[in-house]
């Protein structure tokens, strides 16, 4: 082989690795532009919504997420490309939404089981996979996301704790929301209105803009608690409303 062919073989050859590398680049980042964040609804067990549950699933179905929404998230640019819930209740709040835009949910399904340790690893480890996911899949890649997901494997200081030895197990932590002002360290107990919404820069998988939103239905859906955060939602054991999600 003469210098020429040698150089013009050599040149193919660092095309193709320019090539891979670019491809690579490209797929380590691809995070939605957005990505919309909330809790399960209010749930009877750890398998169904208590009626209330049920008013807010439709609530958020009419006034924020929906097709046509009131006061929609979104906008005719950016709809809503993907759902993904975690557990039978967060399921169960989604469902109306994701049948207003004829979308499936892409569920991360965590059932409960016998063993609360054997629930509590799953919910780790699917929120693992789930945000691996997200952050690194090419077709979410600029798109808007929903999750709805339990509120410890949102935000919890002691289950970030627990772990810290450990891979993260929570959305605050996988997806680096610790890096920006105003993110609360804990989502608490008795809210279940609130989203929070992040935002991620072109071609990055880290986050420059957070934003928390009330959910406030008024008097279409007057049952439905709208309490501030880390306020007390007014529900007691007459709701029918008990388990955590």
């Amino acid at each position: 082989m003469d210098a020429a062919a040698s150089l013009r073989a050599m040149f193919r050859h660092l095309t193709l690795a320019s090539a891979l590398l670019a491809a690579s680049v490209t797929a380590a980042f691809s995070a939605p532009s957005r990505i919309v964040i909330l809790r399960g609804g209010e749930a009877a067990d750890a398998w169904k919504l208590c009626e209330i549950g049920h008013q807010r699933a439709q609530a958020l179905k009419y006034n924020y997420l929906g097709h046509e929404a009131a006061k929609s998230l979104f906008t005719e640019e950016a709809p809503p490309a993907f759902f993904f819930a975690l557990t039978p209740p967060t399921a169960a709040l989604i469902a109306p939404v994701v049948d207003s835009w004829k979308k499936p949910v892409i569920y991360y399904s965590v059932l409960p089981q016998d063993d609360e340790k054997d629930t509590a690893e799953a919910l780790n480890v699917r929120t693992r996979e789930a945000a691996g996911n997200i952050l690194n899949n090419p077709a979410l890649r600029d798109k808007t996301v929903v999750m709805v997901w339990d509120r410890a494997h949102i935000a919890d200081t002691a289950l970030d704790a627990k772990y810290e030895r450990e891979a993260a197990v929570t959305l605050r932590q996988l997806f680096h929301l610790d890096i920006l002002p105003g993110v609360p360290r804990d989502w608490p107990e008795d809210n279940h209105d609130y989203f929070w919404i992040v935002e991620f820069p072109e071609n990055s998988n880290v986050p420059s803009k957070f934003e928390m939103v009330k959910q406030e239905f008024g008097k279409s859906f007057p049952r439905v608690p709208a309490n501030d955060w880390g306020e007390p939602s007014g529900l007691d054991a007459a709701s029918g409303c008990a388990a955590e999600n």
